[in-house]
């Protein structure tokens, strides 16, 4: 079972460049490449996923517990001839003092060697030291290689792998110059994603050849070979019954990118059909009977989202006649009445009774902690989580709300709207800045499934067929 972690000493060190250019430079090969992204992340995964030709999956010891990345890992692992695991920071970084969520813990949860990128700009003879640090600093980490990264030129390489060869026993099994065609645009939120890439395409083939001609492929492979992983028990988590299929309407185009494509397995496992609309292009909504706006970059294809009038009214209408809607930041945002970047306001949809305005600076970034108000429209299992922990990265605020509105949730952890509450609840629209994940106790996916599926049953009046509040089946992750 070939599988690797590839992490860096700190973060903007190259390994997201290096992780894409490794899945397409062994993809190929004719390889089946898996890809995993560690911790809270949409942008990263959407690169890898296009670069290896597979869905990227996240990996979050923050809000999964052991046994569920586990399951994870090796569901998902599962035909691939190798699995590439993309870190987040450094290495031993987390949130925990005992570093019990951070890369190096992954590592040892699912048996990683680790490939550690060194960003090796102005270094000569430090890199040793770092090095040596980074293996006696915990001696159950694998550091089986490391990658030289931005390097100067070959003189430097030269230096650098002689340095390296005298003083440590971990293998140079590539080196990187600096090269501005292999840097990827970034924004606030990290790098530019790659469905507002035309260029994506491109960029991925010439870093998967530079990879190829600078990385060795076939020490990589033999670094990875690994035991198989023991079984691991997943959590059970509470779902509700499935019932007539749903038609989930998705905005899936350069302004709306960000799913997880665990929720979106877990929405089709409740019974929706995902039907993709683009907010920017089409005209008319498709027939659905819910509609899932996720995260993206809204701001940035501002102009072009107020200039498709028709989509945004027609979305409007289906709000207030009460079709259902999960809509998340991004979404969030295209819901409001009005976003202003830059100095300039756009009209936006108008369901959600405010105005949404970027800032400089983040206004609520990291992990959330939220408690499930009494006005959360969507069924409830009995075995109701006493907390739900998710995710926020986002730099606006929505502002100008009635004093009378309604949330879904109170935020004890995080910002969310306003820094007590998230979850705006309008009609049959749950509208949060709140990244959920269909992970541990949060299982946010089926419920939403069968709150459409008891509107639309109201709606033809089938009312003998509504989900009871308080269903309780099991299934395991």
């Amino acid at each position: 079972m070939r599988r690797i972690l590839v992490s860096a000493a700190h973060k903007s060190s190259g390994k997201t460049t290096i992780s894409i250019g490794l899945c397409a430079a062994l993809r190929q090969r004719g390889l089946i490449v898996q890809p995993f992204k560690k911790g809270p992340d949409y942008i990263d995964p959407m690169w890898l996923a296009q670069a290896s030709g597979r869905a990227c999956r996240n990996l979050d010891l923050y809000l999964m517990d052991s046994g569920d990345v586990t399951a994870t890992f090796r569901r998902h692992a599962q035909g691939a001839d190798i699995s590439i695991v993309e870190g987040n920071k450094g290495l031993y970084d987390g949130l925990a003092l005992d570093g019990s969520n951070s890369n190096a813990a992954l590592a040892k949860l699912l048996g990683l060697p680790v490939v550690l990128v060194i960003d090796a700009r102005g270094m000569t003879r430090g890199i040793a030291p770092l090095i040596l640090g980074y293996q006696a600093f915990d001696r159950e980490i694998n550091i089986a290689g490391v990658i030289l990264n931005n390097l100067g030129g070959s003189r430097h390489e030269s230096k650098l792998r002689q340095v390296i060869e005298h003083y440590t026993d971990v293998p140079v099994i590539g080196a990187v110059h600096h090269d501005d065609k292999l840097q990827i645009a970034e924004r606030h939120l990290g790098l530019m994603p790659s469905n507002e890439s035309t260029e994506s395409e491109n960029y991925i083939r010439t870093i998967g050849a530079t990879v190829a001609a600078n990385v060795d492929l076939d020490r990589l492979l033999q670094l990875a070979e690994q035991p198989p992983l023991p079984d691991a028990p997943a959590s059970e988590i509470t779902a509700l019954p499935i019932g007539d299929n749903i038609r989930i309407g998705i905005a899936r185009d350069r302004a709306f990118g960000f799913y997880y494509e665990d929720d979106l397995d877990a929405l089709r496992a409740a019974g929706a059909e995902l039907v993709p609309f683009d907010a920017l292009h089409d005209a008319h909504l498709p027939q659905v009977d819910a509609l899932y706006i996720g995260g993206g970059f809204p701001e940035m294809c501002a102009a072009e989202l107020q200039a498709n009038a028709t989509l945004r009214a027609e979305i409007r209408q289906a709000i207030e006649s009460g079709m259902p809607a999960y809509a998340e930041c991004g979404g969030l945002m295209y819901l409001a009445r009005t976003l202003t970047h830059e100095g300039r306001s756009y009209d936006m949809v108008g369901a959600i009774p405010g105005d949404v305005m970027m800032h400089a600076r983040p206004v609520g970034r990291g992990y959330v902690h939220l408690s499930e108000s009494e006005d959360h429209p969507w069924p409830r299992p009995s075995m109701r989580a006493s907390e739900i922990r998710a995710h926020e990265f986002h730099y606006s605020s929505l502002e100008n709300l009635p004093p009378d509105t309604r949330f879904a949730y109170r935020v004890t952890r995080g910002h969310g709207i306003g820094g007590k509450s998230d979850g705006l609840i309008h009609k049959n629209l749950l509208a949060s800045y709140t990244h959920l994940r269909t992970i541990g106790n949060c299982y946010w996916a089926s419920r939403f499934v069968a709150f459409a599926r008891r509107v639309k049953q109201a709606q033809t009046g089938k009312m003998h067929h509504v989900v009871p509040e308080d269903s309780t089946p099991v299934f395991r992750l």
